[in-house]
């Protein structure tokens, strides 16, 4: 078998078998097939796609290009909830804790920031002394005890997704449905649970622009997830606004925190809980979703989500304190305020532009390797719908030791639009593939 007669068949058009897909994936993974050849196999495939079964021996190669997680010794129902990003998206500190604290087992595998969306690691590692990397007799027991982890993704669950991704990355080829779905559900499928709810973002803010974009995406990953014995759910959720007013890592653990002791932003409280929702219906501890909510909503009016909160950052070694004295958190060098330059109503609010002023006040790494300040981001005090004064603060700038402040700035001034009469409220939730 031969890489050039799989790269000549793609690009004309053809199509892949089962061995030929498995020998592709087992020679990414150790190195015997170059990653030129790799490369140019990749973006055949962005232009001549792969058909619904392509994609999902894809996907199996790629759980089975390494480990697969081990979760049978625990007794109870599994659930994994994945997002494909966007900016304040912090609803895996708020689901977690809370479905846990419902019955389900949620042993939660995590990424760090790179650009402009945050990544959850990241935002744990702001509570002092939290630790991400646990050993499988750890993760294992803590998940026993009290339900619930996190943990940084494993270098060993889909080994060839991360070759592949890499490339992608580096080669124009990461915008392929059929690439992402089997990228995102290997990893899903390889961490052994039992249910899974994606929450698949849509608009300005997030990596998929458009609905028919993400409805083909959604469709194709709940697909795989249930040929694989996974039972999936896919939530299309908008991303044009930041999600929730912070942005920036501590500050969104402290907006997490509030939401569990039953306040934070409405749209973010409200997305927690559907997704929750979603998440105790297929996992079969709900009949539907509004007695889900029920559940859901006496956790949170009890404690019991939050005290499970408590109980995560204490086993994986950080300070619980921080969840009632804020104080305890990374402090930013100094807060500048954003101020209106007119009266008028918010229009729009672009999340991407959010985002990146964030990253420029210290909140997230343009590169790998970059160092990022905890305590700085921005907290928003207006959003889309509402009404302000000339001179009214748009949002606070929390600035980070090394922050470009005046690039911030003007990028952070630059993601409001004002108008003079109030813009049509868009829905949250804009489609659900089960």
């Amino acid at each position: 078998m031969r890489a050039v007669d799989l790269i000549v068949r793609k690009r004309d058009g053809g199509r892949m078998t089962r061995e030929e897909i498995d020998w592709f994936v087992a020679g990414v993974t150790d190195g015997s097939v170059p990653d030129y050849q790799a490369s140019a196999l990749l973006m055949a495939i962005v232009f001549r796609g792969l058909d619904d079964e392509e994609t999902l021996w894809l996907t199996d190669a790629m759980v089975r290009s390494g480990d697969r997680a081990d979760l049978t010794a625990l007794r109870g129902v599994k659930v994994g909830k994945h997002s494909t990003g966007g900016v304040g998206d912090k609803t895996s500190l708020v689901v977690v804790p809370l479905v846990a604290a419902c019955g389900a087992l949620v042993p939660k595998s995590s990424g760090r920031a790179l650009g402009h969306t945050g990544g959850t690691i990241d935002k744990l590692e702001s509570i002092p002394g939290f630790r991400v990397t646990l050993t499988s007799e750890e993760f294992l027991s803590q998940v026993s005890a009290i339900g619930c982890a996190f943990v940084g993704q494993s270098k060993t669950l889909a080994p060839a997704d991360k070759k592949l991704y890499a490339l992608r990355d580096v080669t124009g080829t990461v915008e392929s449905l059929p690439l992402i779905a089997s990228s995102i559900m290997s990893k899903k499928i390889a961490e052994g649970t039992d249910a899974l709810v994606l929450d698949v973002k849509v608009g300005a803010g997030a990596f998929l622009k458009s609905l028919p974009e993400a409805r083909k995406l959604a469709d194709a990953m709940v697909a795989i997830g249930t040929r694989a014995g996974l039972r999936t759910r896919a939530v299309l959720t908008a991303m044009e606004a930041p999600l929730g007013l912070a942005v920036g890592n501590s500050l969104e653990v402290i907006e997490a925190i509030e939401t569990l002791k039953g306040r934070g932003p409405d749209d973010f409280r409200e997305l927690c809980l559907l997704l929750s929702a979603h998440l105790l219906v297929v996992a079969g501890l709900a009949p539907d979703l509004d007695a889900a909510r029920q559940t859901l909503d006496a956790a949170v009016a009890s404690g019991a989500a939050l005290d499970r909160f408590r109980q995560l950052i204490a086993h994986q070694g950080g300070d619980a304190g921080v969840v009632d004295d804020y104080a305890r958190f990374a402090q930013p060098a100094r807060v500048e305020h954003l101020a209106s330059p007119a009266s008028g109503y918010v229009a729009a609010l672009k999340a991407d532009s959010i985002g990146r002023a964030s990253m420029l006040l210290g909140a997230g790494r343009e590169h790998v390797g970059d160092a990022i300040d905890y305590g700085a981001g921005i907290v928003l005090r207006a959003r889309p719908g509402d009404h302000v004064d000339a001179g009214a603060p748009l949002a606070e700038l929390h600035v980070g030791s090394e922050a470009r402040v005046d690039q911030a700035r003007a990028l952070a001034a630059s993601a409001f639009t004002l108008a003079a009469a109030p813009p049509t409220r868009s829905p949250l939730v804009l489609d659900v593939a089960a």
